[in-house]
């Protein structure tokens, strides 16, 4: 069946777009989501081009501004002077341009080619072979020919300038940090890169490989959770010590199936620095001889992001002591999600993977897990920003 994509592949479909007109000498007028506040409906890194013909690829609010920002964009493709512009409710014409969703977004135009953007390419091979790349750009600067520069950031170099050297120093050291975790991000600093300072704003556009969600046990729940995972745009890897179980075949949404000892194979990946905090661990074998040995291996990981467990009561409570004489502390067994997945009722399979997404998607962005008609309070809680003092068109 095909496989539903996340959004960094949707971003890299977009950047496939815009390096064919970028390798043909053609401008192009990009306009980047750079910052979101209350029910904003896209996040920020979102992108929609308009092409050297007119052509629109991608979005930047899922329809509710993009005819204002296809205008924008037209207009900076022929003036070649970049502009930050903000969208909210409050504006007199936000009505007109169809933000009725209650969201205030930033929205950074600018026109690329190859002169203006000589890295592009680089930057786009790194992006499909899954190397953690990211871009800066000024998107607001008391001196306006510094709008628009940009320093492409790698985890062992950087290549282009923002301006000058501290600036470019300072925010490739704070870039790392996002650039680790994929996630792309606005960052404020002083007009020349002091950390405590106003007057520079710099977005990032942060890609790296994609998150990775382990499923230990070829199980049906597995395949199940598998499907899900490639859904939620995971890079999913099932395990099994069993080979008769543990085949591609059984499991045609995941990346790869591997036979291994769970724990051999996830202490292998530890000291390879292939799991970070974005990984979600599943182990659904409940079976002591397999689950034991592998939950002692990732209850010591500080850096993965999710531990889940399935298994009953009793077998949780088991689990628990067997982990507990193998020397595992209390600050540790607090990790393990067990018995695995949210409290919905589920019974099949697919029902137990919505179970277990719905946990990681929980504890990702700081939900309750309560029904959002029994709360208050913003809905996108993970993206909520302070909402910003001025509404008005910014450069």
């Amino acid at each position: 069946m095909p496989r539903a994509e996340g959004p960094e592949a949707a971003v890299r479909e977009v950047l496939t777009d815009l390096l064919r007109w970028w390798r043909a000498g053609e401008p192009v007028g990009v306009a980047t989501v750079v910052g979101t506040w209350r029910s904003a409906p896209r996040q920020p890194g979102a992108l929609m081009l308009v092409g050297p013909g007119g052509q629109v690829v991608g979005s930047v609010s899922g329809g509710c501004v993009e005819g204002a920002v296809y205008e924008l964009a037209a207009e900076v493709l022929v003036t070649g002077e970049p502009v930050l512009q903000r969208y909210g409710v409050s504006d007199d014409d936000a009505f007109a341009v169809g933000l009725s969703c209650g969201g205030i977004l930033d929205v950074f135009v600018e026109r690329v080619d190859p002169a203006g953007f000589p890295e592009l390419d680089d930057v786009a091979a790194d992006v499909a072979a899954g190397r953690p790349v990211a871009v800066c750009t000024v998107v607001a600067h008391p001196d306006r020919s510094r709008v628009g520069r940009r320093l492409v950031v790698r985890p062992t170099s950087t290549e282009g300038s923002l301006g000058s050297t501290r600036a470019d120093d300072a925010v490739a050291a704070d870039v790392r940090g996002l650039l680790a975790g994929g996630r792309s991000d606005g960052l404020t600093y002083g007009p020349d890169g002091e950390r405590r300072g106003e007057g520079m704003r710099v977005f990032v556009a942060a890609h790296a490989p994609r998150p990775r969600m382990v499923v230990f046990g070829a199980i049906d729940f597995a395949s199940a959770l598998a499907r899900m995972g490639a859904f939620l745009g995971f890079r999913v890897t099932v395990c099994d010590a069993r080979a008769v179980f543990a085949t591609a075949t059984r499991f045609p949404d995941a990346d790869e199936v591997v036979v291994e000892w769970p724990h051999r194979y996830l202490a292998a990946e530890r000291d390879a620095g292939r799991l970070d905090e974005r990984t979600v661990l599943a182990v659904l074998t409940h079976d002591p001889k397999f689950d034991v040995p592998v939950l002692e291996v990732a209850l010591r990981l500080p850096q993965v992001g999710y531990v889940g467990a399935m298994g009953s009561r009793r077998t949780h409570s088991d689990r628990l002591r067997r982990l507990r004489e193998a020397g595992l502390g209390e600050v540790e067994l607090a990790r393990l999600s067990s018995p695995i997945g949210l409290d919905l009722g589920a019974r099949t399979p697919e029902e137990t993977a919505v179970s277990i997404a719905a946990e990681v998607l929980q504890l990702q962005w700081g939900g309750t897990g309560a029904r959002l008609g029994d709360v208050d309070g913003p809905v996108h809680r993970g993206l909520v920003r302070e909402e910003p003092a001025s509404r008005a068109t910014s450069p």
